[in-house]
């Protein structure tokens, strides 16, 4: 990027990384908060990750950082773990960015970014909303100026409820919090002012001002320690080595789907082509560095990024620019913060999570695929109902069997000859197609699997049982099978011997030669004979024609 950088992009990306510096402070301090951690690891792991990434990420104004969206994964790990340690908070935090960057750059190094397509997007709407939805319930004791012991999104909830009819709220923070929150949703709207610091700057000072840490019991951050973050190794019990792990495997997983997203909008937006593997490196080494100096993980900012853009980034030296501001607040005015609310950080948090929310797409979805709707709703009560880091695990396993369904039960189609069409098609759809006598095509439209290959056994028997005429010859039209294993290869050599003894020969039409690759290498090329492959399903009916002598006109 270096060797192409040009000199009139220096101006845009100074100022564009001081524009952002004011949203990377407060952001990253209530992200840290909210995950369970101090404040000052919120800086941590904002600094060290954009520097890293400037190094490693192909995305040229993508800006990387604590995340509203992994916070509750994070604070689902640490808060039963840690015990109210703030040291093992940070030590179990590092671990799981230094197991999510190693995740993140072992896909990045075997190609498998693809792997974040796998998810789709009901599925990816559900969890989301379900992880909103708890991020936005774990704020509310922090926005009313108290804590509690909840477990579980629906326990915290009622928690909540009962505390504040209790009479335990600071209707005094609340007002803070409430009023801090208003000014960030206000200014949303108005991409170039930064609303986030003017509203907090402003709770700041109403709090310095009169005092109210002191008068009314409002908590405040507190000073935060001098100094630029120090490499650390994280490290924590064994015995908390396994949750830790699905952590951060978990962390992983939420990080790479919407970095990927992400990315590739604005490399569509900036013409600019990004590798997802080299994607995926990039993320992974902006996590373990993160992990590493005592920061914990972090993601793609969907708020963030948009700011850097509208503020004229060109390149990600926009992200060392940020990251060297606030180093340098650390180390000459850690104290300005001091008295920021937590009810204002924990209005920074909520306004993100209301943002993570997807409604109106829902929408239409419902209208125009229904039960894609529904998986999206069992996905967002799966978070919402079982924790975060269940309902992911929910939501992939809703992945995996909405791929094998698709697959499981695939169409299917007996084809004949439709007069004014070219070529040949279903009889259900035309059910005037004329059937060649003594002969069954048959099309398959899913590759041959393990999961589909009797039920395939069984649709090509119930074909040749229904033919209006006996039956000679059968015709499998394959050019929608891209694939087979061996549990369908063997499917095909009994179904080759159960139709051979009723009279009937299988042949086969447009067969992809990667299919028939497998074939040979299962032994079956030779046992069906080169004569049993046809070019086109129109010369599988000429050749039966011709040899059986039918008289039948396509």
């Amino acid at each position: 990027m270096l060797r192409r950088y040009e000199a009139a992009w220096l101006p845009h990306d100074v100022m564009a990384g001081l524009v952002l510096t004011t949203m990377l402070v407060p952001v990253g301090i209530a992200y840290a908060v909210a995950s369970g951690l101090p404040g000052i690891c919120g800086l941590y792991a904002t600094i060290v990750p954009l520097l890293v990434y400037a190094l490693f990420g192909p995305s040229r104004i993508l800006v990387l950082g604590p995340d509203s969206s992994l916070a509750p994964v994070i604070l689902a790990v640490v808060l039963p773990l840690s015990g109210g340690d703030a040291m093992r908070a940070v030590a179990l935090a590092g671990m799981m960015a230094v197991v999510s960057g190693l995740v993140c750059i072992l896909i990045g190094l075997a190609r498998l970014g693809f792997v974040t397509e796998l998810l789709s997007k009901p599925i990816r709407y559900g969890y989301m909303n379900g992880i909103a939805l708890t991020v936005l319930i774990s704020q509310l004791p922090k926005l009313f100026g108290f804590s509690i012991d909840g477990d579980g999104p629906l326990r915290e909830l009622l928690e909540i409820a009962q505390s504040v009819l209790g009479g335990a709220a600071n209707w005094t923070a609340f007002a803070v919090g409430a009023g801090t929150l208003a000014l960030i949703l206000l200014f949303k709207r108005f991409e170039r002012v930064p609303g986030i610091l003017i509203a907090v700057v402003g709770a700041t000072l109403v709090v310095g001002a009169f005092g109210l840490d002191e008068s009314a019991g409002v908590k405040v951050l507190g000073p935060l320690p001098q100094g630029l973050p120090s490499f650390a190794l994280p490290w924590i019990d064994p015995a908390d080595l396994g949750q830790v792990l699905i952590g951060g495997c978990a962390v992983a997983m939420v990080a790479f789907a919407d970095t990927s997203v992400l990315s590739r909008t604005y490399a569509a937006r900036t013409r600019s082509p990004v590798d997802p593997n080299q994607e995926m490196v990039g993320l992974g080494a902006a996590n373990l560095a993160a992990g590493l100096f005592q920061g914990f993980p972090i993601s793609s900012s969907s708020s963030r990024t948009p700011v850097a853009e509208a503020a004229g980034a060109r390149t990600q030296l926009t992200g060392v620019v940020g990251a060297l501001a606030v180093a340098l607040l650390l180390v000459v005015a850690p104290n300005l913060l001091a008295n920021l609310p937590s009810s204002a950080l924990a209005a920074v948090v909520i306004a993100a999570a209301i943002g993570l929310f997807e409604f109106r797409d829902l929408r239409r979805i419902f209208r125009i695929q229904q039960w894609e709707f529904w998986l999206s709703m069992v996905c967002f009560v799966g978070v919402a109902v079982f924790g975060v880091i269940p309902g992911i695990g929910l939501a992939i396993l809703i992945a995996v069997i909405e791929f094998l369904w698709d697959g499981w039960r695939p169409h299917y189609a007996v084809m004949g000859r439709v007069d004014g069409v070219r070529g040949y098609h279903d009889v259900k759809r035309y059910p005037e197609a004329r059937l060649v006598p003594g002969l069954v095509l048959f099309r398959w439209d899913a590759p041959l699997f393990f999961a589909n290959a009797e039920l395939f056994r069984q649709r090509v028997l119930e074909a040749v049982a229904q033919s209006p005429t006996p039956v000679r010859r059968l015709v499998v039209a394959a050019e929608p099978v891209t694939s087979i294993d061996v549990t369908s290869a063997d499917m095909l050599a009994r179904l080759e011997r159960e139709l051979r003894a009723e009279g009937i020969d299988l042949r086969f039409a447009e067969m992809k030669d990667p299919v028939k690759d497998k074939l040979k290498r299962f032994e079956l090329l030779e046992r069906f004979g080169a004569a049993s492959f046809h070019p086109t399903v129109g010369a599988a009916v000429d050749a039966y024609l011709e040899e059986h002598a039918v008289d039948w006109k396509p």
